[in-house]
């Protein structure tokens, strides 16, 4: 579980940076706290499916493109 968690985060921070969007802008978007978009990217929290296709869409991107990277980050790690 603790992998899944660190990979969803490296996956999220990655495509928050390509978009170039600060955690607060991200947060702002998907309509969550900065912090919790922090703890995300840490692999501290797991956000629901709800917030997950909240954040994706934030960022422009499918819930199931999202999911395939931490799939593979997952093999990475």
């Amino acid at each position: 579980m603790r992998d899944i968690n660190k990979a969803l985060g490296k996956v999220l921070a990655r495509y928050r940076f390509t978009a170039k969007i600060s955690q607060e802008e991200l947060a702002d978007r998907a309509g969550i706290h900065r912090t919790y978009v922090s703890q995300i990217e840490r692999g501290l929290k797991s956000p629901t499916l709800t917030v997950l296709f909240d954040i994706t869409k934030a960022l422009g991107i499918t819930a199931s493109n999202f999911i395939n990277e931490v799939e593979k980050e997952m093999h990475d790690l």
